[in-house]
């Protein structure tokens, strides 16, 4: 498929959106993706399918090492901001086209699953045919070559590939402690991603929160309590479009981000710059909260409602009741603390509001009814990241997943993260 078509199928992903608030402008005329935009939505499958699943903490980080090669390229023809550590030389007068789809093709071979490199090749081969020969093209190509090289290499042996095997302290667990789903013996979600090496920062634990709300305290009956009433899968308390908003925010968080940000960057009819700087800004953040993150839950290993609420009476707790029949509306498999959507979402949405320079944004949010079948209002627009991110703590803990502890520790993680990444990393030059 060529880019031209690819521009055409993108456009009917943005019909309604909106953006208001904020720096920089669209100019007038319709808005249209860009080099960028196209090859985010091109890399996307390579790295999570339906045929080849990945979880959301580790699909994010390939993306971020992929479009770290890409915004490096585009800042070496375009110039004005600082590159990400590896700064590459550019001729004058390189394709910026090439560029972007040789740097997000190059690396992306350099680290997707060898099953997908021949997906890979037919887009690249037919993309490129879209760009017209000559000493630009071959110069840009170079360029993209060079940026998607660098970045590779500095993330060669960043641990991603090692294996990590969870072992439960005991069988069962004591109270308090998570429960892989399928019992002890059974590997859970991304425990790789915990000694991952981060982008901006040196040590994973760096943004490590104090820790859970212990047991025996009254915070922990209140968010016990809460989530008993509105989490449980045939709650009689939570209201259909309680219901309807915990699967509006239970798509894939790489797959659901990824797109969003493709169409806001289309509806801000941003230019290739823009885009790639506010890409850079967004991944960047939210790989670095989901390796901190996960770091957390991996080291206080928290159990979810689901182990929690059933096996109350073990946290000598006198304010908790024990529900034997209790199951969470959705379910993952990962500890609980802290909450990976409040890390990753706040990460990504902070460092969006640091891009434009105001958290009063307006963006249509839109999930895939393919994906999640069970949603009705497969869009909704917020005008702030205030109040999106409001949605989405009360979406974890009605889907029966989080206490509302672990949602602000969560965002805690993601706004510290953002907001390290946005004072030290891709900054205006001069």
């Amino acid at each position: 498929m060529n880019r031209y078509l690819t521009r055409i199928m993108a456009a009917t992903l943005i019909t309604g959106l909106a953006a208001c608030g904020g720096l920089p402008s669209a100019e007038a005329g319709p808005a249209a993706p860009n080099a960028v935009t196209e090859w985010a939505s091109i890399i996307q499958p390579s790295i999570h399918s339906a045929n080849e699943p990945r979880p959301p903490g580790s699909a994010e980080v390939l993306h971020t090492i992929i479009h770290l090669a890409v915004y490096n390229a585009v800042v070496a023809i375009e110039g004005g901001y600082e590159p990400y550590k590896k700064p590459v030389q550019a001729p004058q007068g390189a394709d910026l086209t090439a560029a972007v789809a040789t740097a997000a093709y190059r690396a992306a071979r350099g680290r997707v699953a060898p099953s997908q490199f021949a997906y890979l090749d037919e887009q690249y081969a037919s993309y490129m045919k879209g760009i017209p020969a000559g000493r630009a093209k071959i110069d840009g190509i170079e360029v993209g070559e060079a940026a998607a090289a660098g970045i590779l290499a500095l993330r060669e042996g960043d641990g991603f590939a090692n294996p990590v095997d969870y072992q439960c302290s005991a069988t069962p667990p004591p109270a308090g402690e998570f429960e892989p789903d399928g019992g002890c013996g059974t590997q859970p979600v991304d425990a790789k991603i915990a000694q991952v090496t981060p982008f901006t920062f040196n040590d994973p634990a760096q943004f490590r929160p104090d820790g859970p709300d212990a047991l025996t305290s009254n915070k922990w009956v209140e968010d016990f309590n809460e989530v008993k009433d509105y989490g449980r899968a045939d709650s009689s308390v939570r209201t259909k479009e309680q219901t309807d908003l915990v699967y509006f925010w239970s798509e894939h968080g790489y797959v659901h981000w990824n797109r969003n940000l493709i169409n806001l960057a289309i509806a801000r009819d941003l230019g290739v710059v823009d885009t790639a700087r506010l890409f850079a800004m967004a991944h960047t953040a939210a790989s670095d909260a989901a390796i901190a993150g996960f770091d957390a839950k991996y080291f206080f290993r928290v159990w979810r409602p689901r182990t929690a609420i059933p096996r109350a009476a073990e946290d000598g707790n006198p304010g908790t009741e024990p529900d034997p029949t209790w199951a969470p509306l959705l379910k993952v498999n990962h500890p609980e603390y802290p909450a990976g959507h409040a890390f990753f979402s706040t990460a990504l949405t902070e460092a969006v509001a640091k891009f434009f320079g105001t958290d009063k944004v307006e963006w249509t949010i839109e999930t895939s009814q393919a994906a999640v079948p069970q949603v009705v209002q497969t869009k909704r627009t917020y005008k702030s990241f205030k109040a999106l991110m409001d949605d989405v703590d009360d979406a974890r803990v009605w889907a029966g997943l989080h206490y509302r502890n672990s949602m602000r520790d969560g965002a805690t993680i993601g706004s510290q993260v953002a907001k390290h990444v946005a004072k030290n990393y891709f900054g205006e030059i001069g």
